[in-house]
C-alpha cells in the first residue's frame, strides 16, 4: 500500500493510476523507458474538481447570487488554493520528478504540486467514480482554507461604502507545533473588534473572523 493511500484514506484498485498521477513530465522525459506522466489526468481532474465545487457551492449557499458563486469557485480552484490543499496531504513529497525539476525545487513549486493535485483527483475518479472523488475533494472545500476567501472580500466591500472606515486583522494567539499551528485572529473596524476567528493558519483564522463579523452584521447565516 502506497503511503499516500494511507493519508487520503483510499486504496486504489489500479495502483498504476496513482503512479501516473504522481509522475511529472520531467521524470517521463528523463526516463530511459517509456513512462506515462500526469498531464492528461490533470486535464480531467480540473473538470472533476470544477463540477464537484460548483455542486457544493450551489447547494451550500442557496441564498447567494451567481456572481458570488462564480467568484468563490474561482478562489477554490486556483493554483494557490490547490497548492494549499496539496500541502495538507504532503503531496509534493510523493511526486516523481526529473533530476532538473528536483534540483529546481519542484516539490515545493505551486504549479507542479497543484497540477499533481488535479491529477490525483482524476485518478480517484477513474478508479472509484465521482463519489470517491467527491469524498476526497469536499473536506478541502468545507475546511475553509480558501473557501472563505470571499468573506474577507465581502467584508471589505461593506466597509468601503464608508471611505473613513478601516479594517485590520490582529493575531491574538498562536499555539501548537509547526506542523499543527493554531491561530486566533480578531478583525477590527477602526478601534472596535467586530469578529474573531480560529484556524490552522493566519489566513484561515482571518477568514473565520471576517465571516463572524458578517454574521453579526446579519449578512451571512
Amino acid at each position: 500500500m502506497h503511503e499516500l493511500e494511507k493519508i487520503i484514506g483510499y486504496r486504489f484498485k489500479d495502483p498504476t493510476l496513482l503512479e501516473i498521477a504522481l509522475t511529472h513530465t520531467s521524470y517521463a522525459h528523463e526516463s530511459r523507458v517509456k513512462v506515462r506522466h500526469n498531464e492528461r489526468l490533470e486535464f480531467l481532474g480540473d473538470s472533476v474538481l470544477s463540477i464537484v465545487t460548483a455542486d457544493y457551492l450551489f447547494h451550500a449557499w442557496k441564498d447567494r447570487p451567481e456572481g458570488d458563486l462564480s467568484r468563490t469557485r474561482a478562489s477554490l480552484v486556483c493554483e494557490s488554493a490547490l497548492f494549499q490543499f496539496a500541502q495538507k496531504i504532503e503531496l509534493g513529497k510523493y511526486l516523481r520528478l526529473g533530476r532538473g525539476e528536483e534540483m529546481g525545487g519542484g516539490r515545493n513549486r505551486p504549479s507542479v504540486v497543484s497540477d499533481a493535485f488535479e491529477a490525483l483527483i482524476a485518478a480517484l475518479y477513474l478508479d472509484g467514480g465521482i463519489e470517491v472523488a467527491r469524498a476526497f475533494i469536499l473536506p478541502f472545500l468545507t475546511g475553509g482554507e480558501s473557501a472563505e476567501e470571499d468573506y474577507k472580500t465581502r467584508l471589505q466591500e461593506v466597509v468601503q461604502q464608508n471611505p473613513e472606515e478601516r479594517l485590520r486583522y490582529v493575531v491574538e494567539g498562536e499555539s501548537g507545533p509547526d506542523h499543527d499551528k493554531h491561530f486566533v485572529v480578531a478583525v477590527y473596524l477602526n478601534s472596535n473588534c467586530i469578529g474573531r476567528g480560529e484556524g490552522h493558519s493566519k489566513k484561515n483564522a482571518e477568514q473565520h473572523a471576517a465571516r463572524e463579523a458578517l454574521r453579526l452584521m446579519g449578512l451571512v447565516k
